[in-house]
Order: structure tokens, then C-alpha cells, then sequence
């Protein structure tokens, strides 16, 4: 059973007295609270595990196989899916997050032998694996609530340390993918290895490492070259970690990120750029050609993430701005078909391709990569704040 430590005390009780709201819009939420879904959502997100693992990238670990980690469809799964379940109180793990922290433990059983996410981007693969291993069982063991560091986490700290770069980031996969392979993603990158980190129980509170003095450093040090998407990361990591951002730049962020909401009570991923998908200079651009209408819309990955954070960074429920995000997150749960699979779910569109009009590569299960991400920040935007 995996959670990210969704219980953690929210650190800037100056953003529930911001007295500097964003410029009143006209909402076209619904008058009447639409109801939303939560184990439709649950299974959606059950679903696309267990397309995950039948059709991820299958890597050699040990003497058997697991499937890569994906920032799209299991991150999110990880942070949502326990909360959804703890919602309609089922205590057991699903034999999907049961078999991804199995994956996970056998990975960091096997560091210096097995196989990499990519061979052709070995270092980046390691740095992005031992970040996103950690974030898992750091998870694991908060949610616990042990009081000691586990062995596991011994050895993915180990891992995570020994691969971080001299600046205190980590190499990144980069396929010029947005948002989360591209060179903007190491930023993103670094926020989930504090995540990780202040999620591991007894480890962040001693701040002894040299290694956390340098991710602290990496992270402040390039806070103000970020898009708003990788500063909303930034947002959430210093949730799990102190001493990440001062009060003036939590009042200012969250700020920012209110001036982003539409009218309609929602955020839009594209707009919280600027992106580059990895490109040194002008003009920028995707390999593919995304529907460029939809992604102007307020779309649910980044209308959760967004209200997710601002939750959790201590901006109240009362908030006008929470208030129209949960209209907007609760009038958007959609009925969706791909192939011969039926869901309940929210929708978010890629920012590389249009998938929407038979872009698919013959696989239209990709279609809804963002989709996961969506549905996963939706519900956690939707449940009860801790």
C-alpha cells in the first residue's frame, strides 16, 4: 500500500490570511454542486495500472521482470489512490499498488544489477529511478507511520545520494517531452526527490545530510527561472520539507498561481508554461502538432494539481478561488471511451501530440496518459483536506 505522506502539516499559515485574492472573474460554475464519483475514479485509475503493467516498458530486475516507472500514470497513482481508498474506507492496498511497491522493493534489492529504464540514457534513467523509488517507499514507510527508517529506505537514500550532481539535482529523463521528460523537468525532478525525502520517516527532521543541503541549495538557487508549473512542485515539496521557501515567496507564488485561474474556475496546463521541450532557443515547439484549442482550455491535471497544492500549502476551502476550482473539478468528471473500456474521469490533453484525432501510433491507450494525472489531482483537489 503506497501514499506520499498526504497527512503532512501544511508549513505557511500566511497563505490562509492572504488578503490579496486574485481579480474577481465571472464563473461559469454550476449553481447546484454537481456530485462526483469516487470509486469510478478509483477504478479508472485500478484500470490504467493494469494497462501499465501489461504494456509499460518491461525491464530485467533480478531474475525476473518489472515495468518502468511512468511520471504521468503511476506517480500520480502512488499519491491518489490511498486517499481515494481511505475516502470510502477500505484499509487494504489494491493488488495494484500491492504490486508496484513489490516492483519497487525488488529494484532497490537489485541497484548496480539490472537493467535501466533506457540503456541509451543510463545515467539518466539512474538519477530518475532513484528519485522516483524513493518517493515510493518513503511513502510506504509514512504511511506506517514507523518510527525508524526501514532497510529499503537505507539503500534507496544511499542510491539517491550517490547518483545526485555536484549543483544537488539529478539527472532527468529528456525526450523533449513536456511535462515531465524534457530539460524543464529537472527543476520538477528535484521537487520530488524533497517530496521523497521529507517523506522518509526520521530522515529530513535530522538535516545532517550534505546531500539535502544541496538539493535545498539547488532548489532556491533556481526558483526564480521556473515556469509556474515547476514552482507549484516547488509548492507542494515544501509541504513535505522545510526550509524551501520563505513567506514572501509563498504569498507571492500562490499569487501567481490564482492570477492563472480562468474564468470558468479552472487552470489550464498549457498556460502555466512557458515550455521549450528541451530546446536551447526560439522558437519553441513540439516534435508533434497538439491541438492547440484544447490545450488553451482549463483542463483537470492542471486545475487539481494546482487547487492540490494550494490545499495543502494552507489556503482554505472558504478560498473563492478553491471554491469555483472544486465547482469546476465537480462538473467535470466525464464519461470517456477508449477502444472497448468505459470510465468515469477527468481529461487533460498532451502538450507533444494530438492523440485526440487518431494520433496514437496504433495505441490508443496513450490517449489518456495525461488523463491519469488528471484524475489522480482531481480526486485529491476533491477529498477532504488534512
Amino acid at each position: 500500500m503506497l501514499a506520499l505522506a498526504l497527512s503532512a502539516v501544511c508549513i505557511s499559515p500566511a497563505l490562509a490570511g492572504s488578503s490579496d485574492p486574485a481579480p474577481p472573474q465571472e464563473s461559469s460554475a454550476p449553481s447546484q454542486r454537481a456530485a462526483w464519483d469516487k470509486v469510478k475514479a478509483a477504478k479508472y485509475l485500478d484500470d490504467r495500472m493494469d494497462l501499465w503493467f501489461v504494456k509499460a516498458k518491461k525491464l530485467r530486475t533480478g531474475q525476473e521482470t518489472t515495468s518502468c516507472i511512468s511520471c504521468h500514470t503511476v506517480v500520480p497513482y502512488v499519491m491518489a489512490r490511498p486517499a481515494l481508498r481511505t475516502a470510502v474506507g477500505v484499509s487494504q492496498p489494491t493488488p495494484q499498488e500491492a504490486k508496484l511497491l513489490d516492483q519497487t522493493l525488488r529494484r532497490v534489492d537489485t541497484y548496480g544489477d539490472h537493467e535501466p529504464f533506457y540503456k541509451g540514457k543510463a545515467e539518466q534513467s539512474r538519477g530518475t529511478e532513484a528519485v522516483l523509488n524513493l518517493l515510493i517507499l518513503g511513502g510506504e514507510d509514512s504511511r506506517q507511520n514507523r518510527q525508524a527508517l526501514s532497510g529499503p529506505i537505507h539503500k534507496a537514500l544511499e542510491e539517491l545520494w550517490k547518483v545526485q550532481r555536484p549543483d544537488g539535482a539529478w539527472d532527468w529523463l529528456d525526450f523533449g517531452l513536456e511535462p515531465y521528460e524534457s530539460s524543464d523537468s529537472l527543476y520538477y525532478g528535484a521537487a520530488l526527490a524533497a517530496m521523497a525525502v521529507g517523506s522518509a520517516t526520521g530522515y529530513a527532521g535530522e538535516n545532517t545530510s550534505i546531500g539535502l543541503d544541496k538539493l535545498r541549495s539547488y532548489l532556491k538557487a533556481n526558483y526564480a527561472d521556473q515556469n509556474l508549473y515547476s514552482r507549484a512542485w516547488m509548492l507542494l515539496a515544501s509541504t513535505r520539507l522545510a526550509g524551501l521557501l520563505n513567506r514572501d515567496q509563498l504569498d507571492d507564488l500562490t499569487k501567481d498561481l490564482q492570477h492563472k485561474q480562468n474564468a470558468d474556475g479552472g487552470w489550464s496546463l498549457y498556460k502555466l508554461g512557458p515550455w521549450t521541450w528541451s530546446k536551447a532557443g526560439p522558437p519553441y515547439g513540439p516534435g508533434g502538432k497538439p491541438d492547440v484549442s484544447l490545450l488553451s482550455e482549463s483542463d483537470a491535471y492542471a486545475t487539481g494539481l494546482v487547487t492540490y497544492v494550494l490545499r495543502q500549502a494552507g489556503l482554505p476551502a472558504s478560498d473563492p478561488g478553491v471554491e469555483r476550482a472544486v465547482h469546476w473539478l465537480e462538473a467535470n468528471q466525464k464519461e470517456v471511451q477508449i477502444d472497448q473500456s468505459h470510465w468515469q474521469c477527468w481529461r487533460t490533453y498532451s502538450l507533444n501530440y494530438d492523440h485526440e484525432h487518431g494520433g496514437d501510433d496504433g495505441e490508443p491507450w496513450r490517449r489518456m496518459f495525461m488523463s491519469d494525472a488528471a484524475t489522480a489531482f482531481a480526486a485529491l483537489a476533491l477529498l477532504p483536506s488534512d
